[in-house]
């Protein structure tokens, strides 16, 4: 019992410290990509009119 402890405890140690370097430098690098690089895409267009909309669908209803 005790060879096991020996062993799975550095390993479970080394694993932490891996896995905690591991998401300090990723968010690091995040944090850096976001100010470096600006967007891909401009901002969202602008909703079309509501009269435009309105008028539309009247052309499309049918005269009863």
């Amino acid at each position: 019992m005790g060879y096991v402890v020996v062993i799975s405890l550095p390993m479970i140690l080394l694993i932490l410290i891996i896995a905690i370097a591991c998401y300090l430098l990723g968010r690091a690098r995040g944090r850096t990509e976001t100010t470096s690089f600006p967007m891909p895409y401009g901002p969202p267009a602008p909703p079309p009119p509501v009269q435009a909309q309105v008028q539309a669908q009247n052309q499309e209803k049918p005269a009863v």
